[in-house]
């Protein structure tokens, strides 16, 4: 834990977490085991990170569908005038700095946002997403290398893994 990090009460993190300078965490947020969040990320409640989840620089992780200050009649919106949505972040994936997850959304395993992309709807698992809105750009493997097409699959230039792309979903060959 960093200096100036702020964790809420009720937040739960799990062992070997690092949470960077300026980072807030809120409050009822859960984060998995090994999860990285760098300086100045901004995660919300009630996001769920699970286990391996890396969040750049100044990510946000929002709560909020419509947000308002105030109410129509012009009063002051409190706690109870609205209910919070969260963020889901599967384990091994990765936010690039300056992301932001516009809630409700999920990021699937292993895949990677790109630095200043605005993700506002669901990320399939190894997927490679960026821009504004955030799309698909190509697809990642475990080790966070974009992987490269063969004939019969995408393959990982640093591991070798292979997986298969079914209907606009990819999936790990399973080997024997």
């Amino acid at each position: 834990m960093w200096h100036l990090a702020q964790v809420r009460e009720n937040a739960v993190l799990g062992t070997q977490c690092i949470v960077g300078r300026g980072a807030y965490i809120g409050s009822g947020v859960v984060l998995g085991n090994n999860c990285k969040v760098q300086n100045y990320a901004l995660v919300y409640e009630p996001a769920v990170l699970e286990a391996g989840v890396f969040i750049g620089p100044a990510v946000i992780l929002t709560n909020d569908t419509y947000p308002r200050a105030i109410s129509s009649d012009g009063s002051v919106k409190s706690a109870d005038d609205w209910t919070p949505v969260g963020v889901t972040i599967k384990t091994g994936a990765s936010i690039g700095a300056r992301a932001v997850c516009v809630a409700p959304v999920e990021v699937g395993r292993w895949a990677t946002v790109a630095a200043g992309a605005v993700v506002t709807r669901d990320v399939p698992d190894f997927a490679l997403v960026a821009g504004v809105p955030a799309r698909r750009i190509g697809w990642v493997g475990k080790s966070g290398m974009r992987l490269v097409q063969s004939e019969s699959a995408w393959v990982c230039p640093q591991s070798g893994d292979k997986y298969i792309e079914i209907d606009g979903f990819l999936r790990e060959e399973v080997t024997a």
